[in-house]
């Protein structure tokens, strides 16, 4: 995750990690199967680059696309913006949930929120035919 993402792990307990990102508020990640990786942005709007980061953490936790989920992040964060809904996409071998806030529970402070996690269902062996 640090390789890919250039976050700087900040603290661990249990299966959970921290990060320090510079273009996220907040980036951790919990790594009970299925594990999974939160992006958060205090920011209603975020700058391109926490998109970029979003992308980054899809391809080290999932081996997606950085590209592509960069782009999912951000569509599925305005389709958010319109509905005021959560809403879910999958980018290759990465699925995401992105949504806005405000929020109730513990990631109250932040407006901006992308779940990402790796995509079930999908097999390593290609099958011809």
């Amino acid at each position: 995750m640090i390789h890919d993402t250039g976050a700087s792990l900040a603290g661990r307990a249990g299966p959970y990690a921290v990060f320090r990102a510079e273009d996220a508020e907040r980036m951790s990640l919990d790594c009970r199967a299925p594990a999974r990786i939160t992006v958060a942005s205090r920011d209603r709007e975020p700058s391109q680059a926490y998109f970029i980061l979003v992308g980054r953490a899809a391809q080290a936790l999932a081996g997606a696309d950085p590209a592509a989920a960069e782009v999912l992040a951000l569509k599925l964060h305005q389709a958010s913006l319109l509905a005021n809904a959560p809403r879910r996409g999958s980018s290759g071998r990465a699925s995401m949930l992105c949504e806005i806030g405000p929020r109730t529970d513990g990631l109250r402070e932040d407006l901006t929120v992308c779940r990402v996690a790796p995509r079930t269902g999908l097999s390593r062996i290609r099958r011809a035919g």
